[in-house]
């Protein structure tokens, strides 16, 4: 495994496990590698999960993958932190008009903050997970950088983490591919080497989906559907389930040709739609931006989802806009906007609504 020795960085390592088979190889790389392991799966929703990490089973495979290496586990429960800090942000967000990314809050304040202050309360010098992502060590410190796998790469989602936290942060599995990762796990026997990765919000059920979970915590108010010249062309029956970029899902719009949404304004409760050309726009907005080291002047490329292909672009030294370097179809506020030099994070933020709307 690449890094640092155990001895260079401390020996005591808390390792993150979720049930699936990154976090179970990462703790079977470190013990290999030396280190004093012990496990540890976060219980964070306590509701219904079929489609995340959240689930008791998970907890289960985890405890086996633990036992199976022979090494301490433990369930921390952060159910009232995650109910505070992810759940509730991501209602308000819907409501606000806004299409919230509530994996990456879930790695900001529950995976990484609240992990290592458990850790630190433990005794434990270091923290590890299964992520898909590198630790660059550069003059500047420590930077995230995309994983080996790109098509597997999770360096978008943990674009907030800054040095201290770095310093303290392993990831073994990012120089693996996943066929590599799978087959480490068969080689070792362990019972996740074939479960299958895990999808989506881990709170959002495929069976109920968005709406019955929003639903049962906002009232869901209907809009009005607007063209670009503001004239109604129809109504949509919740506001909150729109998002920017949207062309399925909105009833029958004016003449039937296809729209897309480019604005949603919850204060009027209104839906602008444009066509295809319209979606795309040479600048998108920002706000909370940090630079990992400071501002970097000329060409970054510029990712804004998590599995998107990032694109060319350069950011306002202040962090205030993305300047695409060919237009480029609207970000949805609220998403995260991750700016690479290379393979390394260099800065992120979250897209804002332009102030025009």
């Amino acid at each position: 495994m690449a890094g640092s020795s155990p001895h260079a960085r401390g020996n005591r390592v808390l390792v993150a496990m979720s049930g699936g088979v990154d976090s179970s190889v990462a703790a079977a790389l470190l013990q290999e590698a030396g280190y004093d392991v012990a496990g540890v799966t976060m219980k964070l929703w306590g509701g219904p999960s079929d489609t995340g990490c959240c689930s008791v089973s998970d907890v289960d495979d985890a405890r086996w993958v633990a036992d199976q290496l022979g090494v301490e586990h433990h369930v921390f429960n952060f159910g009232d932190d995650f109910e505070r800090h992810v759940v509730e942000p991501y209602v308000a967000d819907h409501a606000a008009g806004r299409t919230p990314n509530p994996c990456v809050e879930c790695n900001r304040h529950i995976k990484f903050r609240r992990l290592l202050r458990r850790a630190d309360a433990l005794g434990f010098e270091l923290v590890a997970t299964g992520h898909h992502a590198r630790i660059v060590a550069t003059a500047n410190g420590p930077r995230i950088g995309r994983g080996v796998d790109a098509a597997k790469d999770q360096s978008y989602v943990l674009h907030m983490l800054d040095a201290p936290a770095l310093d303290r942060l392993l990831l073994p599995v990012g120089e693996m591919t996943k066929d590599e990762v799978r087959r480490h796990a068969e080689a070792r026997g362990l019972v996740t080497a074939s479960k299958p990765d895990s999808q989506d919000v881990c709170f959002i059920t495929s069976s109920s989906g968005r709406r019955k979970f929003l639903s049962e915590r906002i009232p869901m108010r209907a809009g009005r559907v607007v063209d670009t010249a503001g004239q109604q062309v129809g109504t949509v029956e919740s506001l909150e389930l729109v998002t920017v970029g949207q062309r399925r899902g909105l009833g029958a719009i004016g003449d039937g040709s296809p729209r897309y949404v480019l604005d949603v304004d919850a204060d009027s409760a209104t839906v602008t739609v444009g066509d295809r050309a319209a979606l795309d726009c040479p600048i998108t907005p920002l706000e909370d931006w940090r630079w990992a080291n400071g501002p970097v002047e000329g060409p970054l490329r510029v990712q804004t989802s998590a599995h998107g292909v990032a694109a060319a672009a350069t950011i306002d030294g202040d962090g205030t806009a993305v300047h695409w370097a060919d237009p480029r179809r609207a970000v949805a506020p609220g998403q995260s906007v991750v700016a690479y030099a290379g393979d390394l994070v260099v800065g992120g933020g979250t897209a804002a609504r332009p102030s025009g709307r």
